[in-house]
């Protein structure tokens, strides 16, 4: 009876560790919160960010991307780029809340990149404002 009950304590053992580990693996999740997305803007409101999105965006020469972003915890990155050109513009780790505006010189379609590293109880919102 002995190995018996050693077996299956150690069964038992191996079924609690590997519970444990699916439940420390499904905390890690990388997106918990809402996405709205378009050709004129991206937002986002999330309780957890920890993870990278992308948005194209179309832009007429004179508009205006408005850049908001915030997190209560962890950082935000992100960058803007025309098409596979070189990013025109990037920021990273930026912690608390931020708003950017930044003028197109050309028309086209803008990917907006926003990476969340641990990031917290935040929101971004990229908008296309025409100023025509």
């Amino acid at each position: 009876f002995k190995s018996k009950e050693k077996m299956m304590k150690k069964n038992l053992c191996i079924l609690c560790s590997f519970i444990l580990i699916l439940t420390l693996t499904a905390c890690g999740t990388g997106f918990d919160g809402s996405r709205t997305g378009n050709d004129s803007e991206l937002v986002m409101d999330f309780k957890i960010l920890n993870t990278t999105d992308s948005q194209a965006l179309a832009a007429a020469e004179g508009d205006t991307i408005h850049a908001e972003l915030a997190a209560k915890d962890g950082c935000l990155s992100f960058t803007i780029q025309k098409g596979d050109e070189e990013p025109f513009y990037v920021s990273e780790k930026l912690i608390g809340s931020q708003q950017f505006d930044f003028k197109i010189n050309e028309s086209g379609t803008y990917t907006v990149t926003v990476t969340g590293k641990k990031a917290k109880n935040g929101s971004v919102s990229f908008t296309v404002v025409n100023n025509q």
